[in-house]
């Protein structure tokens, strides 16, 4: 998943480099969660910064869920994104 989420970073951030910085990494994955869960209403797109970061605003807390309930939702809207992108 964690590859997935990585993968959806960097699609969304839109910039391909041969290195990221761990931090970056972790950055790249916080895009793709905001970018999945967009669609549900928890995240909006507020801005791209001038590095072409996209910075999301939270909307709406997530619902209380287990690891797994948590892991199949996300699986869920990666399955939707794929689906949205004709991947």
């Amino acid at each position: 998943m964690e590859t997935i989420l990585f993968l959806i970073g960097i699609q969304e951030f839109g910039h391909i480099r041969d290195q990221f910085t761990k931090e970056q990494k972790q950055d790249l994955m916080h895009v793709a969660i905001c970018q999945l869960l967009t669609p549900s209403g928890y995240y909006e797109l507020e801005r791209t910064d001038d590095e072409g970061w996209p910075h999301y605003r939270q909307i709406k807390q997530m619902p209380d869920m287990d690891p797994i309930a948590q892991e199949n939702f996300l699986k869920d809207h990666v399955l939707l994104y794929f689906d949205e992108h004709g991947i």
